[in-house]
């Protein structure tokens, strides 16, 4: 790992290639004036921003954190639509975006890290070219990538293990449990001082896991069926020893209890297992929130990052008036997290603190005032409000899933949606004309769809269409119908 100084804004700069994102941490630009004591978000209604809204209160860490967004991607095959173990590919062919993209725990998923952030700008235009290259790179290789939490067809189970003792020592010391990894997530990182304050921010941070769950729900499918929950992922991934919600560490000496615990158990091989939903980095000095789905589009990566990144700052303000941590308990957390997977935006989302179950605007509104004052230092607020608004109004991914399912009940479908929002982003998501099905139950069981008829989950979804895609921004992202190199024999069993 190399590190840097720099001059313009008195950062130290950490950056390891290829798996670590980068973080800055500001080492005299944290400051605390009067006390300041936060707006009663829970009961406030009226959206309306005022100048109040967008200046930072007195008291308030007075320059934005640095930030980092990390994106995990699935390779597809443009024919069957199918996940595919040629990652390598993939990313022999972007050689010319330096080790912003790498390899994952499988040769079917790639990830994109950005370099360290100070504005909603500079990781707008990174999430945007990320995309916009992974694409260039795929269709070079006969390939494309889709943003989805869980792999819409193919088998994660039969995915390819990347290369490596470490990855090789991970698949064999957790079983069956191993396809929990073949998931993609969106992390955020955010510079904080040093552990011990990034303990007490994640204490703060706990509460609103539930309502970033449901905001970045996008991944109701897996392996051709309907999950019947949002964000299958979450569950997935959380059937890990070490995922899911932190528990409450008042110190750093608590933190490092629970992490020696994992150890000793044998729960972790090391202690980059620890998968949290919100970690201290091992490496970086940021504080890792990594609850979310990857996301649909760049759009809603940056709304995710932002808001994140917003919370965090009220945080860590609330930390320096020794504002106490929501004592929200680790099991009724998880539960709240499991609602919100299955609900999405779509449903309810339970707020563990208060014990409310609320509606989705209801509650994007509540963490949209928490994270207010944050989002005022960075100049934010707009922002936030204007992406927050869109996502209501078009739904989240799982939602977006499922309305391209119930078209005309097609997997495949599905995957072609994916791989167009991947590349188009949120501007060319159409208004909704037609509700989404319900959740769908188990496997092959009819619920209420789309104009009020029946549909169901196919038990056979192997199609081999060629992928029709929308036009690309520019003809270069992709080219439509490239099948993968397989000869043009029938769909393949596994990635």
């Amino acid at each position: 790992m190399a590190k840097q100084t720099n001059s313009t804004n008195n950062s130290q700069i950490a950056f390891c290639p290829l798996r670590d994102t980068v973080a800055a941490v500001p080492v005299r630009d944290i400051q605390c004036g009067t006390h300041w004591i936060g707006q009663p978000e829970d009961r406030m209604e009226n959206r309306s921003l005022t100048a109040e809204d967008r200046r930072p209160p007195v008291g308030t860490v007075n320059r934005p954190l640095t930030f980092g967004v990390e994106e995990e991607f699935f390779v597809v095959d443009p024919r069957t639509r199918r996940i595919l173990s040629r990652a390598p590919d993939v990313l022999a062919h972007a050689r010319s975006f330096g080790p912003h993209l790498c390899g994952e725990f499988t040769r079917a998923q790639v990830e994109a890290n950005s370099p360290v952030c100070t504005t909603s700008e500079e990781a707008r235009a990174f999430l945007e070219t990320a995309r916009a290259e992974l694409h260039r790179a795929a269709d070079s290789a006969g390939l494309a990538v889709a943003a989805t939490g869980t792999p819409v067809l193919g088998d994660p189970a039969a995915a390819t293990i990347s290369h490596g003792r470490r990855y090789s020592a991970i698949a064999s010391h957790f079983g069956a449990l191993r396809a929990s990894h073949v998931v993609c997530g969106c992390h955020v990182h955010v510079g904080i001082p040093d552990p011990a304050t990034a303990v007490a921010v994640s204490d703060h941070l706990r509460r609103w896991l539930p309502f970033l769950v449901a905001l970045a729900a996008n991944s109701p499918f897996q392996s051709g069926r309907d999950t019947g929950h949002a964000s299958w992922r979450t569950v997935t991934w959380n059937q890990l020893p070490s995922a899911g919600p932190p528990p409450l560490m008042r110190t750093l000496k608590e933190h490092e209890s629970a992490v020696q615990g994992l150890t000793s158990t044998g729960a972790i091989l090391d202690r980059r297992m620890v998968y949290w939903d919100i970690r201290l980095s091992d490496h970086l000095p940021t504080l890792e929130i990594r609850v979310g789905d990857v996301a649909a589009t760049a759009e809603e990566a940056l709304l995710l990052a932002t808001l994140t990144r917003g919370l965090a700052t009220r945080a860590l303000t609330d930390v320096w008036h020794g504002v106490p941590a929501p004592a929200v308990s680790t099991h009724t957390l998880r539960a709240a997290v499991w609602r919100a997977a299955r609900e999405g935006l779509e449903g309810v989302v339970p707020d563990p603190l208060t014990g409310e179950s609320l509606t989705a605007s209801a509650a994007m509104e509540r963490v949209r005032r928490a994270a207010l004052p944050g989002l005022a230092v960075s100049g934010d607020t707009d922002l936030v409000s204007s992406l927050l608004d869109r996502v209501l109004t078009v739904g989240s991914g799982a939602h977006r899933q499922r309305v391209a399912y119930a078209r005309r009940e097609r997997m495949t479908d599905v995957v072609d949606h994916v791989v167009a929002q991947t590349r188009e982003g949120l501007g060319s998501v159409p208004r909704p004309r037609l509700p989404a099905p319900e959740h769908a139950g188990p496997p092959g069981r009819s619920r209420a769809g789309v104009g009020g008829r029946e549909w169901s989950i196919p038990r056979d979804t192997r199609e081999t269409r060629p992928c029709r895609s929308p036009p690309a921004r520019s003809p270069s992202l992709w080219t439509t119908g490239r099948p993968a190199d397989d000869g043009g024999g029938p769909p393949q069993a596994t990635p």
